[in-house]
């Protein structure tokens, strides 16, 4: 698949200027040299996480509540450190803590970006390797998944993850084809690029179902068409609303109808 690495923070880059970058580094100072000892720290993050940070949490919420009355999966295409995961994971424990059939399955090659077509622009944040993950990053995601799961409701029922790795051209129409009685509650695409894109949507279009949530980290980003021609592509014959995100306008969300 072709992810995002680990130079970038975002396919959009920032709008800070240098002022507010240098608070940004001030923050990370603070955090680092943090008078709190962990056990505290950890449950005092807020202390240290910026509004534009923040806003993704409560996104990721407005998401959740949107499909907590459909049956079927919690898909990422596009993982990078595993934060998405993460955070649907916790959704699930504080919506719907008794639904241990709500799985999650994170797709990506923990690689970087490899596959370009000529519908992709390349750029310092979509190169060959940008967004790859360290060695064995893939095992260390599974463990913290695992641990978040253990710490939840039914912490001792495991096994609701699932992280797929390798090119998703190949891995998301595999998966799809071993388990076809798998419906999409949600799928969250951030890989970018045309071909993987394409492939996964084909993949995943006869599981979606009414009510079926899309949503597109790149629809509208010049610098990464490829998604947009890929979902323009796949769904001229869907009956589909879509809107940007209220609190996050570089999101578009795709509705099923």
């Amino acid at each position: 698949m072709t992810l995002h690495g680990s130079t970038q923070t975002s396919s959009e880059g920032t709008s800070a200027d240098e002022q507010q970058l240098g608070q940004r580094r001030q923050l990370e100072r603070m955090f680092q040299e943090s008078p709190l000892p962990p056990e505290h720290l950890m449950f005092n993050l807020g202390m240290y996480t910026r509004s534009s940070v923040l806003v993704k949490f409560l996104f990721m919420n407005d998401i959740y509540q949107r499909i907590r009355h459909l049956p079927g999966v919690l898909v990422e295409l596009g993982v990078w450190w595993g934060q998405n995961l993460v955070l649907l994971e916790n959704l699930r424990a504080i919506h719907e803590p008794f639904n241990k059939q709500r799985i999650v399955v994170g797709f990506d090659t923990f690689s970087g970006y490899r596959t370009f077509t000529d519908k992709d622009i390349r750029g310092d944040v979509m190169s060959d390797g940008t967004y790859a993950t360290p060695p064995s990053y893939r095992d260390y995601l599974a463990s913290l998944l695992e641990a978040h799961e253990g710490a939840n409701a039914f912490g001792h029922q495991r096994g609701n993850h699932r992280l797929v790795e390798g090119d998703a051209t190949q891995t998301v129409p595999k998966y799809f084809a071993d388990h076809p009685e798998t419906l999409v509650a949600m799928a969250f695409f951030d890989i970018g690029t045309y071909l993987p894109t394409v492939e996964a949507l084909k993949a995943m279009k006869s599981s979606l179902m009414p009510g079926s949530v899309l949503v597109f980290d790149e629809l509208t980003w010049p610098g990464a068409p490829g998604e947009a021609i890929a979902f323009k592509e796949v769904f001229r014959d869907i009956d589909y609303a879509i809107e940007k995100a209220a609190l996050y306008p570089s999101k578009a969300i795709v509705t099923i109808k």
